[in-house]
């Protein structure tokens, strides 16, 4: 009831904005044309931005496609004068990727940090806590698993974890009293963790079994955080849960490690990273912050630290099935963005740390992207008041505009296409053409949210609505039977 009442208020809340984004616009817009105005330079600004975000996205999308970390070993020398060509024109443009570092020690005692907020995950805890125990491969140094909760009221599910806890001394519990937040909830953990590196991990997430492994091969080298790819268990669900498996592969197999490859600089997203100890209890996480993960983000970045994506460290997780549940996560995810874009791109400029083209990246990521969804609107009143001045909508003889209309689609269905070809799963082609159909539509769902996200922000409301975890087992890929937990079913490709 609670959260209805909640989609009801925001409901008012997409009206109001998007009236205040789109009606008056359109008014405006259809004045000035019944003043002689074509408007035409205004269309080409609009179309202009969408370009240089179509470019990125190309950009991204064809880095993530070619460049990918090598295998150990070197290749093969190649005797045939025809076959040495394609591995020369591919070493030239720099798509050879970069040589993975050997590991030359043992990996060190790791500690698994999993932070769960217990009436609302208390149907997928003991799940995950068993996934892990059971199928995580251990360093010879040992490993702990730290289950950090809050809960407003006792509850019988903690009987069952105390008994797992006595089966198993790797586990240990931790009931953060007086936590609203699993910032908290990780910043206790780290005062009892004993493990050299740390995974952090939601609530919903499994892990594949050599994380540790593939995660040390960096950690013992030159990065202080690695990041995983995230893919989503419960993908067959319904079409909302098709459309974020997709989106996720976008991001954690292609928009992500092309972060990486392109500026050796990324994001950490909440879960499925790998740290190490000493820097985490350095910068912890910041309860007060809605995505406290890219305030963390940015701390360490600003500290000096440096973050990698390694996309075949692979963990499935839980997407929100249902329309409410996305909203929420996707609006605290999207006001998160704009609390740490507000706080830290000053210095990020500021910062030694960041090379010229690091700090453009992360201008773009920060600043642009949180503008976007305000510019990319405004095409919408502005075809409209085209379509009130003419009585239908004439066919433009502008050839920019025809350039960045063309290039707009592209960039949609070809990221799409590379991210069936690099995806952890070999999800069926359908998820595939439906995401390339709607991703226009699923583009402008977001950008909505992200209106009223900013109105929440603007007017001081950063109230944390807690996404909704359940077991969905009817419809939920079974753990042992998920193919991208072993390298023979698509991790290796990935490397």
């Amino acid at each position: 009831m609670a959260e209805v009442k909640k989609w009801s208020v925001d409901l008012h809340k997409l009206i109001y904005t998007h009236i205040v984004m789109i009606g008056v616009p359109t008014i405006f817009y259809y004045c000035l044309r019944l003043g002689g105005l074509t408007l035409i330079d205004i269309h080409v600004a609009i179309a202009t931005f969408f370009l240089v975000s179509s470019f990125m996205i190309i950009l991204e999308a064809s880095n993530s496609l070619f460049r990918r970390y090598a295998v150990k070993a070197e290749k093969a020398p190649i005797s045939k004068p025809l076959e040495k060509i394609p591995r020369f024109i591919k070493k030239v443009l720099g798509m050879n990727g970069g040589k993975r570092p050997q590991s030359l020690n043992p990996v060190p005692r790791c500690s698994v940090l999993i932070a769960a907020y217990l009436p609302n995950e208390q149907d997928i805890i003991l799940e995950t806590l068993r996934y892990i125990l059971n199928t995580m491969q251990r360093s010879p140094a040992g490993l702990e698993i730290i289950l950090a909760y809050n809960t407003p009221l006792d509850l019988p599910i903690e009987d069952d974890l105390k008994l797992l806890a006595q089966l198993n001394p790797e586990l240990q519990l931790i009931r953060v009293e007086g936590s609203h937040s699993k910032a908290e909830n990780l910043n206790a953990a780290l005062e009892v963790v004993t493990g050299e590196i740390v995974c952090i991990l939601d609530a919903d997430h499994h892990p594949a079994p050599d994380c540790f492994f593939r995660a040390w091969r960096w950690l013992e080298h030159e990065y202080d955080v690695v990041q995983g790819r995230n893919v989503i268990r419960n993908h067959c669900h319904n079409l909302l849960t098709q459309n974020i498996a997709v989106e996720f592969e976008s991001l954690y197999g292609v928009s992500h490690p092309a972060k990486s490859f392109l500026t050796d600089s990324t994001i950490f997203g909440g879960s499925n990273g790998y740290w190490r100890t000493s820097v985490l209890k350095q910068i912890r996480f910041n309860p007060i912050m809605l995505t406290e993960d890219i305030d963390a983000t940015m701390r360490t970045l600003l500290s000096g630290y440096r973050i990698l994506h390694d996309r075949s460290i692979i963990a499935t997780e839980l997407a929100p099935a249902e329309f409410n549940s996305f909203w929420f996560q996707r609006k605290r995810w999207a006001q998160g963005w704009l609390e740490v874009s507000f706080k830290y791109q000053r210095r990020v400029w500021k910062s030694k740390h960041f090379t010229f083209w690091q700090k453009l990246y992360w201008t773009y990521l920060l600043y642009y992207c949180v503008v976007y969804s305000l510019f990319a609107l405004q095409i919408l009143p502005l075809i409209l008041s085209l379509f009130l001045f003419h009585g239908s909508l004439p066919q433009s003889e502008n050839p920019y505009l025809w350039f960045c209309t063309l290039i707009t689609f592209f960039s949609g269905f070809y990221q799409t296409a590379v991210t069936m070809k690099v995806a952890a799963i070999r999800y069926p082609t359908i998820y595939f053409l439906q995401h390339a159909v709607l991703i226009f539509l699923y583009t402008t769902l977001k950008n909505m949210i992200s209106v009223v996200a900013l109105y929440d922000h603007l007017h001081g409301y950063n109230q944390w609505v807690v996404t909704p975890r359940g077991r969905q087992t009817a419809r939920v890929v079974a753990p042992e039977t998920t193919p991208v937990l072993t390298p023979a079913a698509g991790v290796a490709s990935t490397k």
